[in-house]
């Protein structure tokens, strides 16, 4: 428990680092595109994720759960079958990628570039994959936070510099934002596969011990495909969800460029001030994965238990606070962006949205390290689509329109953390009650014996 809480503490303390960065960033971001060029921005992302989403494959997720459970010297052929897995997902998806884009007017409406920058995303996530896997896996974490931390620096390092030595429009400018985006991912992935490459010759002088490619491939698989999928729902949903908002609010009454605008203010600013905390969650659920994965292939269920209380308390503590900071005091947040007061309004509307998030989102972990991932994929599904539906039908509402969004967003958050706490509990109090009952059976017949 002290090297969960370690390692916790280093990520979220370098996250906050990290997230200060992201914040400043989305502060150059909002100054130089503009409300409305911010609202293309926020609308173009989900749909370049949906790239980064695929050509992951959730391997650090599956990487890291299957090597906290092997013996280390069991490591060297899983890390080798799993690279294999991603250069072969990494050449499907370019041909695949390179046929869509050659065919079909993807980005439609932005720089033709766009695309093409996209295609650069493919391998350097892909390959990276492993690596972060690897060392979550063996609770490397200051690796994992220090190439957090240097993906966001020099983002900002990149967009500081040319956005104050040249002039772009807006359509080239957001061109710029992505290429800086893509620019830190690279040094992220020199970064790691540096460190992985190390690790690998210091491998040779452990014990060797063969796993079947085939075994290698099919638990991996086992946790990456439906966590991928979940990412590919959720993806798809994201990269629909800005023209659905916009649909519902021009129904609503709302022009079409004030619709794009109120976007911007919700995704580029509420959301970016709602979810800074949020490293303190993602932390929690990168040490989860392999902590929880550990424990339960143990059968530690009491463990668990009290790992999940500790989860929730933390969770509860920061979450009250931060709604208390951003609902009295996010007005002087949001006059950083330079948006108008409305976008504090949006900020006060989310907090349920930001809360509820913070505590599904360590819960995930709980859900992928006790083999509960299609569980994890059913929740995302339905929280999802419930909440669209409520965003759809209260945003067209010309007297909510904005308001009617938000509470639809807000609906999926608080469904989602239900569904995935009340999965957890029922699975830990029925495994619990068996552990304990088959004990008992033991210590009787020893006594009968």
């Amino acid at each position: 428990m002290t090297s969960f809480f370690k390692g916790t503490l280093i990520l979220a303390v370098t996250a906050f680092f990290g997230e200060t960065l992201e914040f400043l960033t989305n502060m150059v971001l909002t100054k130089e595109l503009g409300e409305i060029g911010m609202g293309k921005y926020m609308a173009i992302l989900p749909s370049v994720f949906l790239f980064v989403v695929i050509a992951s494959l959730e391997l650090p997720v599956s990487v890291s759960k299957y090597i906290a459970e092997l013996q280390r010297e069991y490591h060297r052929s899983t890390l080798q079958h799993a690279m294999r897995l991603a250069t072969v997902t990494t050449s499907v998806l370019m041909l695949s990628a390179v046929i869509v884009f050659t065919f079909f007017p993807v980005f439609h409406g932005y720089h033709p570039m766009i695309r093409w920058l996209t295609l650069i995303l493919i391998p350097v996530i892909s390959i990276t994959s492993v690596a972060r896997g690897y060392f979550m896996g063996i609770q490397q974490m200051r690796k994992i936070a220090f190439a957090n931390f240097v993906r966001k620096f020099f983002q900002l390092l990149l967009l500081v510099v040319v956005y104050r030595f040249f002039d772009f429009d807006r359509e080239t400018s957001i061109l710029v934002a992505l290429g800086t985006l893509i620019a830190s991912e690279i040094v992220v992935f020199l970064y790691l596969m540096r460190a992985y490459v190390l690790y690998m010759r210091q491998m040779k002088n452990i014990p060797y011990k063969e796993m079947a490619r085939k075994t290698v491939t099919k638990k991996l698989l086992g946790i990456s495909l439906p966590t991928t999928g979940m990412r590919i729902f959720n993806s798809v949903i994201n990269a629909i969800q800005p023209f659905l908002i916009s649909y519902a609010l021009m129904l609503g009454g709302v022009e079409e460029k004030t619709a794009t605008a109120q976007f911007g203010m919700v995704a580029g600013v509420a959301s970016t001030i709602g979810f800074f905390p949020a490293f303190i969650a993602h932390s929690l659920l990168v040490m989860l994965v392999p902590t929880v994965s550990e424990a339960y292939t143990r059968g530690e269920f009491g463990k668990l238990q009290g790992l999940l209380k500790h989860v929730i308390v933390i969770t509860m503590l920061y979450g009250l606070a931060v709604s208390f900071v951003l609902y009295f005091y996010g007005g002087a947040l949001t006059k950083l962006f330079g948006t108008s007061l409305l976008a504090y309004y949006y900020l006060q509307l989310m907090i349920p949205y930001f809360l509820f998030f913070y505590l599904a989102i360590p819960m995930q972990a709980f859900l992928i390290g006790m083999n509960l991932v299609k569980d994890a994929f059913y929740h995302s599904v339905w929280s999802t689509l419930i909440s669209n539906l409520f965003i759809f039908w209260l945003g067209s509402n010309s007297h909510l329109q904005m308001a009617g969004v938000i509470i639809g967003m807000n609906i999926e958050a608080v469904l989602l953390a239900f569904l995935h706490y009340t999965t957890i509990y029922k699975k830990l109090h029925i495994s619990f009650s068996k552990k304990q009952s088959s004990l008992s059976e033991m210590n009787w017949g020893n006594r009968r014996a």
